[in-house]
């Protein structure tokens, strides 16, 4: 069964700058802390390190052990025992990669992370600064070969579609995808209350990876903006005959909304007046190394300001900070960092869309986001053909991943 280990503590940090200094650090961890938030527009970009030695858990073999990075800005390589496995290109995102193959006795493991300036990585030109680090939490997850597919943009592997229909009725749709799964393998969801009360269950058979079905509810609570936050769990379970291969537990929240120019924004059938702000992911002399308590106070302040609606600025947040938009009741706005500048080349125009696909498919489950952004301010260095082109394949990527 999938086991999460957290690898926060004990790395070796080192800047790749000639001078070889190396520190002891825990992360959430930025190089960028006090010289990235002191206003002077001058802090250093640059190339750095985090090695460490990894304690293996014991793999049978049917099992495998993946490493994952929550947030590592702006590009990353994933480099075990002086091999490169991965490479990732975006800071705000979480990518997963399989290490069971290269794993041996004694294990080290080192994460190259780069916020050099370049032409391809969104975002290159802002009011904000582009910490460099290892910012957000980093696990090993150890799976049955057979599991909810965790190579599949960061994602759960589990994508649920909650509709709202009359008479107090509704359906979860659900689209599940594995990994090594067997067709005659069987998915089943059963959601449970806020009171923990099972209230619906339903089983599909997975063929090629891929399983899909719509679970029947009856008297549906909805998830009503600050006033009603009602969530329910779904619990999904991957077996094989009457062995369970792997477990997810993902909250979820019904609602109906649509956005009216004159009427504006209206949630399950009523106007809604959207009062809030943009939030960045920064505190002073911490930068964006956030710990779940600065995220807490972020929403409590919020909260205490009257808000009732938050914009993700302006890029992907912590999942900490979507799962509290969630628990709170805030309607968020979340997008990507495609911001300021245009780089027209192809290289970059790929990066807004993978960001973007690693943006909802990440995100996909969470009842308090209503809007996908593109882009923000995009045209302050000009507007140009690519740019409009750009935009709308972004947009008809948006509508097919989340219709």
């Amino acid at each position: 069964m999938r086991q999460i280990i957290n690898i926060n503590k004990d790395w070796a940090f080192s800047k790749l700058d000639g001078n070889n200094q190396v520190e002891q650090i825990n992360v959430p961890h930025t190089w960028n802390a006090i010289d990235g938030t002191d206003g002077g527009n001058d802090y250093w970009r640059g190339q750095a390190s985090y090695r460490k030695l990894l304690d293996i858990p014991a793999l049978d073999e049917n099992e495998e052990l993946y490493l994952e990075v929550n947030g590592a800005n702006s590009t990353s390589k994933v480099v075990l025992n002086g091999k490169e496995l991965a490479e990732h290109k975006g800071g705000y995102s979480t990518y997963r990669v399989n290490l069971t193959e290269e794993l041996k006795n004694g294990n080290s493991l080192e994460i190259l992370v780069d916020n050099t300036p370049n032409n391809e990585v969104y975002p290159q030109q802002a009011d904000f600064t582009f910490y460099g680090g290892l910012y957000r939490n980093v696990n090993l997850i150890k799976v049955n070969k057979a599991h909810f597919a965790l190579n599949y943009y960061g994602g759960t592997g589990i994508a649920l579609t909650p509709v709202v229909l009359e008479d107090g009725k509704g359906e979860l749709q659900v689209a599940a995808y594995t990994q090594n799964a067997q067709d005659g393998d069987t998915v089943t969801v059963c959601v449970k209350d806020a009171e923990g009360n099972t209230v619906a269950c339903q089983t599909g058979v997975i063929q090629n990876n891929q399983a899909s079905f719509n679970i029947p509810m009856e008297n549906i609570h909805l998830w009503d903006g600050i006033e009603d936050p009602y969530l329910y769990t779904a619990e999904a379970t991957l077996s094989r005959g009457e062995d369970k291969l792997d477990e997810l537990a993902i909250r979820v929240g019904f609602r109906t909304f649509e956005i009216d120019p004159e009427k504006g924004f209206i949630l399950n059938g009523h106007p809604y007046q959207l009062i809030g702000t943009a939030r960045h992911q920064d505190w002073e002399n911490l930068g964006n190394a956030l710990e779940d308590q600065h995220h807490e106070t972020d929403m409590a302040i919020l909260k205490e300001m009257g808000a009732n609606t938050i914009r993700g600025a302006h890029y992907q947040h912590d999942q900490k900070w979507y799962d509290l938009a969630d628990e709170n009741g805030l309607i968020m706005w979340a997008e990507i960092p495609y911001i300021s500048s245009h780089m027209a080349n192809e290289a970059a125009n790929e990066n807004t869309k993978e960001q973007m696909r690693e943006l909802v498919i990440q995100n996909y489950n969470h009842p308090s986001i209503f809007v996908w952004g593109l882009s923000n301010e995009i045209t302050i260095a000009g507007e140009s053909e690519d740019l409009l082109k750009n935009h709308q394949e972004l947009n008809d990527l948006v509508h097919e991943l989340d219709p």
